[in-house]
This record gives structure tokens, C-alpha cells and sequence, in this order.
């Protein structure tokens, strides 16, 4: 019954209801007068139920009913509470508060004294089903079938057994609508009343509500535990603070970076915890972002140097006022840094030093026992003879092996930027740079190595900065204030004369003496030509592999190669193996794939580190006019002087030797007239 239907007529309402059960069906008229859900309900019951039949139920058994108890624990803990509210409500007024499961079930009965005993003695008790199937028509099963609150009001009940009763119940739904479970209020007819409806309805959306708060509770718990969990599981420490200051979050990972416990920090404010380099305050306060910025927090006056990214929190298009902040430790990001451009090659020393020669097999052990060292080294020795795949095994040797390995080439760096370059600068040290900084190359090498590579290029302004690091074990960045502690082993090399380099005054005495410790010699190609059949066998095993085919020396070609001085030494020696490769027929290197300088056989000479050829008669008198004639600018006059020999000899020499002195009066040398020496 609607509640507009109160004040009713129960003689109409009997009337009807006995019309009904007669005729099996209602006039027009009288039919308008009941409420549709009790009509189609009364259709419903007509051909399967005895109207005058006392209903029997019949509940469920205690294992079963604990069962479905505990499937609908959630729905059960958040109805009780209301239930006992809306009974203490309507206490002394005859009724009873009920509660179902989604099928009709009792879950819950609570009721007055005196109306407990009238249900009970009915049947209706926890376990029991009130469906439209076993009671006919009835508000419970009305509210499952229809999905809305219903009240039935005495002879609206299809069996007359409820006749002298009022029920009214309304539904519990989820989130998604489906319908958890019934509320219902059972009372006597003569107390039955509109408000009865209203009150179940509001208690069933009470425990809608509240059932839908802790399922949005919950779920929200769930996204903050996965959420937890992510931090916690990430390689980076985050740290967030609100708005008012206050750090509302800090993972383990960023505690073990600034060396603080979590839980001892979560709630206080920001300030007392950190304090953040002025670039980091500044971008806070103009809620800007940061990007890998290199910079250093202090945690209780002690400096922890870190890469952070800072985000400003927001909520749509509006800032928050909070941050959240990554940091990651300077290790860390040196470390992944190296791994992607592959500066831990793993060269070992059999491969670097390779050869059988007593000054070969003198330098592995030097060497082996270098690397586990921590003083500097000086690896000397001519150019291409191997002195950077030596450092890289040096370094693939030693304890600090899983550390990085940098290598820089001094004679590229212009001297003007040499400084830049290898101690780096602050973050907003200098305009017109970029603002985050540059680390130093001692940071980049921390625990592992920096390689330099003809260290005699170094301005002297960085000799003394490498001095320093080497003395004090720190660095400091230009426009920058902090000393940057870093642990870092140097490996130099070179093929010039030092010493002389330290009497010219162009390489300081101080910083000699300190990779003097530890200085080993690399021995050119030329003094150990037992080597060359291996070393020239090596670069054949890499030539097949990148030509797909196999490769061999005729006869001859070994003793070719082991004559030759070879100045450019192990570089010269591939290159030539190289250019042989790809004129070699069906993988034969012959002497003809050979340069013609390696054919002839020449005899060579050492001059001050220098490998020249002995020249024969023609080709030192060639030689000589050519130099005449550019020192003199091709004046024949002039060159005949220098020469010590007359005008018309030297006419006829320039003659014999096809030289255009043209070339010459221009202030140049041309390449066609100089000796095929070094073909």
C-alpha cells in the first residue's frame, strides 16, 4: 500500500482481496484501487498457492545458516547497529525489525517482547525464507522482486494468514546497484501507519551508505597500500610535504639516502628535518618544477649530494602548495650512466697485453700487481701500442672493477674549456649554461677510475686541481663552495718525454713525482717481433668474423711482417691487415695486399722516439732539393747556396726529378714531388 493510500478502508481492502480470490479477477474499477505491485503479485500466487492455507517454512540448518551468515558478514555488521536504533525507535509499539539477504533469507530478527512469540510460534525465525513462493504475497519478496520500498498492509497479503499483519521493507543496494539484502519492519494491523515506510526507508539508506563509505574506504585503502607498496618497491627515495610544510610521505629508499628513519619523520615539519640547496628553495617557493638536478641536501649539518626531480602537486589545473620530490643517490646515477654507454668493458689483462715476449709477459705480472694498488699510474710508451686497452684491463683487474671507468682524451680539450670539463660547475654557477650544473669528472669516475690519455695536454691549472684530488680525496666544482668528496684512482698515459716536459716548465715537477710510483712501459712493435704471428693472428680471428669469411697469409707474407719496424706499431699493424683483407682473392693475403713500405724491407732508425728510414742516394738527394726548395721558397738562386752545388746542376736535377718550383713560389710543398718512402 502507498502511503497516499492511508487512511484506509480495511472492509474494502477485505473485499476486494476475498473478490479476488473468487473470481480471479477485480472490476475495473475496484482493480484501480489496488496497488499495482500487490496486483501483479496477486496474479502470481493465484495458480500455485492455497490462499486459506496455513504457510509452512521451514528454516535453514545451523551449518547452512552459518554459511550464508558469514557471506553477508559485511552487510550484517553495518545493519545491526541501525537495526537496534530503529527497534529502540519504535519500541512498545508492537513490532519487529528484520533483516534478509539478497534471496529472502532472515539474517536478523529483532523485535518487542510481545512480538517476538507471535512470529516465532509462525515459523519466522533466523534461516527462514520469506519469498513470494512460500508466504505469497509479502513486502520482503516485493521488495527483492520490485527493487523498491513496498508496504503491505493486512488483506493486500495473498494468504490470510498474514492478514492481521502490517510489513514494510525497503531495499540495501551496492555501488553498482545490485541488491545486498531487505529491511523490513514487521507490525499488528491496527498499528499500521505511512510513517512505518518512511522510517525503513531511511534506515535502509543508512546502511546503504555506509555499506557504499566502506566500500569507497576500502578501496581507497587498497590504491593507498598499492600506492605504499610502489614507493616502497622503486629504485628512487621519494619524500612529499603538504602545502602547510609538513612531510606527508617518505619511502625506505629515501630515508637510507638521507640517512633518517621514516616513521621518526612522517608529520613533522619539512624545515626541521632538511634543508635544501638555495636553487631547490628558490624553485619551491616559485612552485617550479626541477628535472635531475645535481645538488646536495643537509641533513643535521651533514651534506648529502643526491640528483632530485621536485614536482608541484595538483588537483586539475589548480597547485596544491605540496611537493613531491625524488632523489637518488650520486652512485646510483653514475652507475646506470656507465652501463648504458658501456664504460665497464671487460678487458682483461691476457687480452690487453698480448704476446709472449720476455718484455710482454714482464709487463702482465707489472701490471697485475699494479691493479690492486690505489696510488696513480703511468702507463708510457709510442703511440698505437696499446696503452688504453692496458688501462681498461688495469681497471677490470683491481677491487674496483664493478666502478666505473672513464676515459678522456686531454688533447681534444681546448685549454679555455679544460677547466669546465673536468671539474664541472654548481648549479647556477655561471649564465648562459645550464642552470642544474655539471658534475665534475672525478664524480662521474667515484669508485672506479678516471683515464687520461696523453695527460701531457693538461692546462696547468687542471694539473693542480688533479694534484688536490690526489692529495685531499675531493673536488671543487668552479662557482661552487662545497668541497665534493669522491674516491677515485688515476690512470695517465703518454708518449712524450716527461721529464723534459717538467724542465720546460709546461708539466709541474709535484704532480711527476706522484705518477712516477707507479709507471709502466709499453715496448713498441719493433722490439719484439716474436709477437707479430700472434697479434696478426688476432686481428685476422676479428676480420673473419666481420667479413664472414676465413682469412690466411701466403708464404712469406709472416716474414714481411715481422721485418717490417712497424712505427705506428699494434695500429699500423691492423690497419695494414685491414686494407689487405678486403683486396685479398678468396681469403689469401698476399705480398702485393701489402703497402709497399712493408714490401721493401727498408732499414729503419730510431731518432728520438722516432722511427725514420734509411734512405737511399736518389731518395736523399730528392729529399734534400724538395727541402731547398720549400725553405727557399723556389728560388733556384737561393736553394743552389743551401745546396752547396751550381745554378745549372741544380737546373738539371729539378729536371731529372720533375720538380715544379711553382708550387714552391705559392709558400707550399707539393705531395706529388716528396718520396714514395713511406708508400
Amino acid at each position: 500500500m502507498q502511503p497516499s493510500s492511508y487512511p484506509f478502508d480495511l472492509d474494502a481492502l477485505r473485499r476486494r482481496w476475498r473478490t479476488f480470490i473468487q473470481t480471479r479477477h477485480l472490476p475495473p474499477a475496484e482493480q484501480a484501487r489496488v496497488d499495482p505491485v500487490v496486483w501483479r503479485s496477486w496474479q502470481r500466487c493465484v495458480p500455485r498457492l492455497d490462499p486459506y492455507k496455513t504457510p509452512t517454512v521451514t528454516p535453514l540448518a545451523e551449518s547452512a545458516f552459518q554459511v550464508v551468515r558469514l557471506r553477508n558478514t559485511p552487510l550484517i555488521t553495518v545493519a545491526r547497529p541501525v537495526i537496534e536504533d530503529l527497534h529502540q525507535f519504535m519500541e512498545g509499539s508492537f513490532c519487529a525489525v528484520l533483516l534478509t539477504d539478497g534471496a529472502g533469507c532472515i539474517l536478523d530478527l529483532v523485535g518487542d517482547e510481545d512480538m517476538l512469540p507471535i512470529l516465532h510460534a509462525r515459523g519466522w525465525q533466523r534461516g527462514v525464507y520469506w519469498s513470494e513462493g512460500r508466504l505469497g504475497t509479502n513486502a520482503i519478496a516485493l521488495a527483492l522482486q520490485e527493487a523498491m520500498p513496498v508496504q503491505v498492509v493486512g488483506p493486500e497479503h495473498y494468504l490470510a494468514a498474514l492478514h492481521d499483519l502490517a510489513v514494510a521493507a525497503a531495499p540495501i543496494h551496492d555501488v553498482s546497484g545490485r541488491i545486498l539484502g531487505v529491511l523490513g519492519i514487521i507490525t499488528r494491523l491496527p498499528n499500521a501507519h505511512p510513517h512505518t515506510l518512511a522510517a525503513v526507508m531511511a534506515a535502509a539508506r543508512a546502511i546503504t551508505n555506509q555499506m557504499q563509505t566502506d566500500h569507497y574506504l576500502q578501496e581507497a585503502n587498497a590504491r593507498y597500500s598499492e600506492l605504499h607498496n610502489v614507493f616502497e618497491t622503486i629504485s628512487e627515495g621519494v619524500l612529499a610535504w603538504n602545502a602547510s610544510g609538513v612531510i606527508t610521505h617518505i619511502n625506505a629508499r629515501a630515508g637510507a639516502i638521507l640517512g633518517i628513519s621514516p616513521t621518526g619523520v612522517v608529520g613533522r615539519p619539512l624545515h626541521t628535518v632538511l634543508r635544501f640547496a638555495p636553487e631547490v628553495q628558490q624553485a619551491i617557493e616559485a612552485h617550479r618544477a626541477l628535472e635531475d638536478l645535481t645538488t646536495t641536501i643537509t641533513v643535521q649539518d651533514r651534506a648529502v649530494p643526491c640528483v632530485i626531480s621536485l614536482r608541484p602537486m595538483r588537483e586539475g589545473v589548480r597547485l596544491r602548495g605540496g611537493f613531491i620530490m625524488t632523489l637518488r643517490p650520486m652512485g646510483q646515477v653514475r652507475a646506470l650512466v656507465h652501463r648504458l654507454v658501456g664504460a665497464q668493458a671487460m678487458l682483461t689483462l691476457d687480452a690487453a697485453v698480448l704476446g709472449d715476449s720476455p718484455p710482454m709477459r714482464r709487463l702482465r705480472r707489472q701490471a697485475r700487481r699494479v691493479a690492486q694498488g690505489w696510488a696513480p699510474v703511468l702507463i708510457r710508451g709510442e703511440d698505437g701500442v696499446g696503452k688504453n686497452p692496458l688501462a681498461r684491463a688495469i681497471h677490470n683487474a683491481g677491487p674496483r672493477a664493478q666502478g666505473p671507468f672513464i676515459a678522456v682524451n686531454c688533447q681534444t680539450i681546448p685549454h679555455e674549456l679544460m677547466p669546465a670539463e673536468f671539474l664541472g660547475y654548481a648549479a647556477g654557477a655561471y649564465q648562459g649554461l645550464p642552470p642544474d650544473g655539471r658534475p665534475s669528472k672525478f664524480e662521474l669516475a667515484d669508485g672506479g677510475t678516471l683515464f687520461l690519455d696523453r695527460i701531457e695536454a693538461l692546462s696547468l691549472e687542471v694539473q693542480a686541481a688533479l694534484l688536490q684530488v690526489l692529495e685531499m680525496g675531493h673536488v671543487l666544482r668552479l662557482g661552487g663552495s662545497r668541497p665534493i668528496p669522491v674516491d677515485v684512482r688515476i690512470i695517465a698515459s703518454t708518449s712524450v718525454d716527461l721529464e723534459r716536459r717538467v724542465e720546460e716548465g709546461s708539466f709541474r715537477a709535484d704532480l711527476y713525482r706522484r705518477f712516477r710510483v707507479f709507471t709502466l712501459w709499453v715496448p713498441p712493435l719493433r722490439e719484439r717481433p716474436e709477437d707479430i704471428p700472434l697479434l696478426a693472428q688476432r686481428v685476422l680471428d676479428r676480420l673473419e668474423r666481420q667479413l664472414g669469411h676465413p682469412l690466411r697469409l701466403a708464404e712469406g707474407v709472416m716474414d714481411l711482417l715481422q721485418a717490417y719496424p712497424w712505427p705506428g706499431n699494434l695500429r699500423e699493424l691492423e690497419h695494414v691487415l685491414e686494407r689487405a683483407a678486403l683486396f685479398a682473392e678468396e681469403g689469401v693475403i698476399r705480398p702485393e695486399h701489402l703497402p709497399s713500405a712493408v714490401r721493401q724491407g727498408r732499414r729503419w732508425v730510431v731518432q728520438a722516439g722516432n722511427v725514420q728510414p734509411v734512405l737511399t742516394l736518389a731518395e736523399a738527394e730528392k729529399e734534400a732539393i724538395l727541402r731547398a726548395a720549400q725553405a727557399c721558397r723556389g728560388r733556384v738562386k737561393c736553394m743552389a747556396e743551401v745546396l752547396g752545388i751550381s745554378r745549372t746542376t741544380l737546373w738539371r736535377r729539378l729536371k731529372a726529378l720533375g720538380v715544379d718550383l711553382d708550387a714552391f713560389r705559392a709558400g707550399g710543398r707539393p705531395s706529388g714531388p716528396k718520396s714514395d718512402v713511406s708508400k
